[in-house]
Parts: C-alpha cells; structure tokens; sequence
C-alpha cells in the first residue's frame, strides 16, 4: 500500500495540482488540501483497501478539502458559503476563457509557466516548480542548488507568499511573452530530469518516471519553439543520459557506467540524440545556457560513441569540459573533469584536480576522492574520504555501493567512471 501512495504521490502530484490550481488558483490551499488528502490516504487505504483510480481518489478527496477550507474562510468573514462557492467557479471559468487560443494545453507546463513569472528570481521559480509541479523533496532540490535544505525551505517559502500576496494568475502566457520564460522552464526541466536521473536521498537510484516527465516537458515546450537552441541541446544531453537508465541498476545494485552493458542502453533515443547535435542551428553563436547544455551532451555523447568503455576518448572529454568550464564554471563541472581527468592521465592526475573543488550538500566529492585515493594506494586516506561520503550520502543504493568499495579496499582497484 504504501508503495502505491508513495508512487501515485511521486506520479501524479504535479498533474493533481495543476488541475486544483486551474480551478481554485490558491497555492495555499491546493497545496495544504493535497497534503491532507495524502494523510488521509495513509489511514484509509490500509484498512479500506487501494481504491481503483488512487489518483482520482486523492483529487476528489483535496478537491472537497479545498471546499471545506473556502467555507470556513467565507464563515469567517460573514458571507453566505454557497455564494463564495459560486463565485469560485465562475472565477475559475473566467479563467479559462482568458486563456489565449490554447497556446499551451498541458497541464504541467502550464504550472511550471506559471512558476517562470518574472515576480519570481530564477532560482526561486525554478525551485517552486521542483517542488510543486514535480514533487522533489525540498531535501533533494537544496541538493540541486547546493545550500543547505533550510536555506531552501525558505526559499521556497517566500516563493509561495510572492506568488499568492502578487496575485499571479494561472494563466498561459502569450506567445510574446513565452521565449522570456523558456530559460528557466529548461533549467527546470533540467534539474528535475537530474532529481529522477540522481536522487539524492530515498531508496532508489534512479526515477525513471521523473526523468521521462521532464523529457516530455522539454518536448512539449519544443513543439512551441523548434529552433530554439537550449531547448535543443537539453533534449539532446537528456535523451543521451536517460538512455543508460536499464543499464545503470542490476540487482538493485549501481552499476558504474564502465561495468554497464551496452546493449541494455535505449539506442533510439541515442540516435535522436545524436540527430539533434547536427542540427545547424548548434553551430551558431549561443546563450550560454545552451551552450553549457550542448557542450554537456555532447560529452555525453562521447561516452555514447565509445564503443566499449576502454576505447572511450577521455582526452575529448577533458578537453570539453575545459571549454564548459569556461562558459558555465560551477563545482559539479570541475568535479565532473577532475573524474576524466583521472581516467585519461591517472589518478595522482585527477586528486590535483580536485584540489580547491568544492561541492556542499553532496557526497560525491568525498566519494570520487575516496576511490582516486584508493587508486593511488592510500588506503587510510581513502578509508576516511569514503566515511565522509557515507555520512552526507542519503540514497540507500549509492549508499550500499560506498560501503561496498570501503569493505573492498586493499582488494580490488575501484573505478571511478561516472554513471
């Protein structure tokens, strides 16, 4: 039962929401509605059974929460409930009725376009949209941004009061207003797609369902606009990434990308990958958001191209990220280098590497120094980098394959390919 709510809630939060939201347009009480609905689940459904349609039963059942909370609010202030009531839907009616031409129809991305409103930074919108449209755990969006889960708790916070005090509407922007807002939908998108690619806390490697929502949102937004670049290079470094996905879990077990089988990987969506790395349009001059995109899936690419992990072009890969690194520097690039530099020169290479890299709220910095120093032979160092990486590592399989590589010290040389 409770894998049934767990999955119906990771599923299909972001789509019950919307559908509140269209209807009710409160954050505030769609979200608490939701979350009372879920709570309600979890003492009914063990005795009365899963219900059919669990979705279904967890939006009639915030759908009538949120009308509760409107009548006592409508009491509160002395007016007749039913006339409130009322009200609400022909508000919610209204809004419909403005929407211009259906620009945009689903569901999901009309909420996270909703999120990308220029009342909201950047960071805040696309934290928002984790949050409510894709169901990320505020623990695992601070993982993403790298501050500290309160730091993004409140973030997120003031996110919600900016969007109910401003009054922003749940409505589609036009088509002169939607490029403005594309670059924080793709960031977005891509910070989910890497939530289900790498959760960083729970009990699974990966959330196939989160990384497939997110391509789809990518693909959605592309449909608008298909010859925009970022959008371009993200679905190409997506497709590329999420194509190893069978091949990355055996047994419940990581599997490192050098010990994958190949032949597992979803080789159609390489090849649409690859497709969309030739389009002309990446040749031309580029925001540097799709630039970091590109350049990212092309060394995805690389890895795509290789056919055995032994004759993978690790010096290209260097050398692409020495370019990313210039457009878009951040800790998760230099650690990303530090690792095929360790591969293409050795691990003494890729320990001078990682010297200055630092990367808060994660593990694996102290992960891949772990097993670099186990390359080199320092299995004291490597013991104590690997029982830094347990203590900050809150995902139950990259748990067990620390403890793994630490039990296997002095026994094996551990890889330290990315998966």
């Amino acid at each position: 039962m409770d894998d049934v709510l767990g999955d119906t809630v990771n599923q299909e939060w972001g789509r019950i929401s919307a559908r509140l939201l269209a209807r009710f347009r409160r954050l505030d009480l769609v979200e608490d509605a939701l979350g009372d609905a879920v709570e309600a689940a979890a003492r009914s459904w063990p005795v009365d059974g899963v219900p059919d349609s669990p979705a279904a039963w967890l939006t009639t059942a915030a759908h009538r929460r949120v009308l509760d909370r409107l009548r006592h609010e409508a009491v509160a202030r002395g007016v007749e409930p039913e006339l409130v009531i009322r009200a609400e839907h022909a508000q919610a009616g209204a809004t419909a009725m403005a929407d211009p031409g259906g620009l945009v129809e689903d569901d999901l991305l009309r909420l996270v376009l909703m999120c990308a409103h220029p009342a909201l930074s950047t960071e805040a919108a696309s934290a928002l949209s984790l949050r409510l449209v894709m169901g990320v755990s505020t623990h695992d969006i601070a993982r993403l941004f790298l501050v500290p889960e309160s730091t993004m708790a409140a973030r997120i916070t003031r996110a919600k009061r900016k969007i109910s005090g401003a009054g922003i509407p749940f409505t589609v922007p036009d088509a002169s207003v939607l490029p403005d807002r594309l670059d924080i939908v793709a960031q977005t998108a891509y910070l989910a797609f890497t939530a289900g690619y790498s959760p960083g806390s729970g009990p699974d490697l990966l959330r196939p369902e989160l990384s497939g929502e997110a391509i789809r949102l990518v693909r959605l937004v592309r449909a608008l606009r298909p010859e925009e670049p970022v959008l371009l290079g993200l679905l190409a470094l997506m497709l590329l990434q999420h194509s190893r996905r069978d091949a990355r879990v055996r047994a419940e077990r990581l599997v490192l990308l050098a010990d994958q089988d190949r032949s597992a990987w979803h080789h159609g969506e390489v090849a649409e990958a690859l497709g969309l790395l030739r389009d002309p349009v990446l040749t031309r001059p580029l925001t540097r958001q799709a630039a970091s995109y590109t350049l990212q899936a092309r060394i995805a690419a690389e890895h795509a191209l290789a056919p055995t992990a032994s004759e993978t072009r690790w010096d290209r890969i260097v050398s692409l990220y020495d370019v990313l690194l210039e457009v878009a520097p951040s800790p998760g690039a230099r650690l990303a280098r530090a690792v095929a530099v360790a591969e293409d020169r050795g691990a003494a290479a890729g320990l001078a590497a990682l010297e200055g890299v630092e990367v808060p709220s994660t593990h694996r910095l102290a992960a891949v120094r772990a097993e670099l120093l186990s390359r080199s032979g320092d299995v004291h160092a490597a013991r104590a980098a690997y029982d830094q990486a347990l203590a900050a590592c809150a995902n139950d399989v990259e748990r067990a394959h620390l403890t793994e590589k630490r039990a296997a010290l002095g026994r094996a040389q551990p890889r330290t390919s990315p998966g």
